[in-house]
């Protein structure tokens, strides 16, 4: 049986800087024992949860499981999926909270598939919860639905969205060299070659974009051929001998079919300068069955063949946010593409409230990937700053305090770094702030390098440029003075409008000030 590690923390009071912190955020450590460890150590099996708990799944055999194909066709898609798969087991009020948030806030449309539903109150360590309101309340409380299956309830009421948030957040469009293909660091570009999923996170980053459009957002659509839109990028990069690192993502290259996506990677690897190659999947975890398939087995060894005699390190980017996510059938997959030839697998996590916003919750992550799927943690993003997402984004000091407390436990090329993903910056570990006033939850970055917009831009590498706290994690004093600044009906209009609207829409509806000018 495959292992894993998990931890089981040693409890104790909250520090003085944990006391201080709004409610709204967990504590970095609950543990504060005189003597002991704040974080224990023990290691334990994978489990895959028994599907047959759940009523739509009880006559589900394994075969069937097993099978990707059976795993796509049977996504819960909707709220009567949904209703089909968990029947009683949940209340009404919990379809309706859903319900309601896929009509007025979700930016994503459903899509959860079954390996994933199935991890959901997976109880592996004792009894289920009866149905009814104790499965509803253990439902609710779970990570993996809190970022899969958002309601309505969970969502702030104050603050949705941030003043300042936009549906492209990374302005990875403006960025575009061609369709696609965003150039913001000097030597790597990120490749988006579809814009669909196996499955659809509730706070995806690229929201704009990918998946089905929904009530509150219309989705962009991409103008060129598949095909045209792809030579463009290869042509660029034959062009470009600057570029050496391509992350090629989407969407998840789990929905591309793998011939096409073979014939990509292999032009990528004909071209000299290219010397890194990372393949962006969230469906190693989500729909771990894609990756087990033979033709898909035999292709990755093909490509990792190839890639080793001409000195390409090609590597698997995941996207995992809590420790019963790892099941076997994820580290099966892990190791059939190691074993294939990849060099390596490793974890891109997104830091949110609900989900793993405590040591406790990060360290159980990280060992529970490390030892039991050999897959090496390596980024969590903070949050980013979408519309309606506040309720999942945590403070910049909060994500420090993270950070310092992670530190120690794990293998050093296996300690995960935390990062900000800066507007017209980039990844910055979280303590490379310039400046940081916590009261009013504005923190200050510098940059190294231009951007593929800024090449004339003598004040580039110069300017700070500003990141926001969630305003609920304010002290009094902070979250008054944006309430006393901002008209919040105004405010919960723009968000709609901006979540709804196209870039150049949400640009020339902004409030007055933007990210480079922000002052106090």
């Amino acid at each position: 049986m495959t292992q894993d590690t998990v931890a089981r923390p040693v409890h104790r009071g909250a520090t003085p800087a944990a006391q201080a912190r709004p409610a709204t955020e967990t504590p970095a450590t609950t543990a504060t024992t005189a003597t002991g460890q704040p974080y224990r150590y023990l290691r334990r099996e994978l489990v895959e949860p028994d599907w047959t708990r759940l009523p739509g799944w009880r006559g589900v055999t394994a075969e069937q499981w097993a099978s990707a194909q059976w795993q796509r066709s049977h996504c819960v898609k909707n709220v009567g999926q949904l209703r089909a798969v968990m029947g009683d087991l949940l209340t009404e009020r919990f379809y309706a909270d859903l319900e309601r948030d896929q009509a007025e806030r979700a930016t994503m449309s459903m899509l959860v598939p079954p390996q994933m539903l199935n991890t959901m109150v997976p109880s592996t360590d004792g009894d289920a919860p009866d149905a009814g309101e104790g499965y509803t309340e253990a439902f609710y409380a779970d990570p993996v639905r809190h970022y899969m299956f958002p309601v309505f309830s969970d969502r702030r009421t104050d603050w949705p969205s941030h003043p300042f948030a936009t549906r492209d957040s990374l302005h990875e469009h403006d960025m575009w060299v061609v369709e696609g293909l965003t150039h913001r660091y000097p030597t790597k570009v990120l490749a988006e070659l579809l814009t669909t999923c196996p499955q659809y996170c509730g706070h995806c980053t690229r929201m704009d974009l990918v998946g089905n459009s929904t009530p509150a957002v219309p989705k962009l659509k991409f103008d060129l051929k598949p095909s045209d839109r792809l030579e463009k990028m290869i042509e660029y990069l034959r062009h470009s001998p600057q570029v050496r690192d391509v992350v090629v993502s989407g969407g998840d290259v789990a929905n591309m079919p793998w011939r096409g996506l073979e014939q990509f990677l292999l032009r990528l690897l004909e071209i000299d300068n290219v010397r890194d190659i990372r393949l962006a999947t969230k469906a190693l975890m989500g729909l771990p069955q894609h990756w087990l398939q033979d033709d898909v087995v035999d292709g990755m060894g093909k490509v990792a063949r190839l890639a080793r005699e001409r000195g390409v390190n090609l590597a698997v980017h995941t996207h995992v946010n809590a420790a019963q996510s790892v099941t076997p059938l994820v580290a099966k997959a892990t190791k059939a593409m190691i074993a294939a030839g990849v060099r390596d697998v490793r974890n891109q996590g997104v830091l949110m409230r609900g989900v793993n916003d405590s040591v406790e919750q990060l360290l159980d992550l990280c060992f529970a990937l490390q030892d039991g799927a050999t897959i090496t943690p390596y980024y969590f993003y903070m949050c980013d700053m979408i519309p309606f997402s506040e309720h999942w984004r945590v403070s910049l000091a909060h994500a420090q305090e993270l950070q310092h407390a992670m530190m120690g436990y794990l293998p050093g090329f296996a300690t995960p770094r935390i990062v900000c993903d800066v507007p017209y910056v980039g990844k910055r570990w979280v303590h490379q702030a310039h400046e940081y006033d916590q009261v009013h939850g504005v923190s200050g970055w510098t940059k190294n390098y231009r951007t593929s917009i800024e090449a004339a831009d003598p004040e580039a590498l110069t300017r700070t440029y500003p990141y926001f706290d969630p305003i609920d994690t304010l002290p009094a004093q902070g979250q008054a003075w944006w309430a006393s600044n901002v008209d919040t009906e105004r405010l919960h209009q723009l968000a709609i409008e901006r979540a709804a609207s196209s870039r150049a829409s949400a640009a020339a509806h902004a409030p007055s000030g933007v990210f480079g000018d922000f002052v106090l």
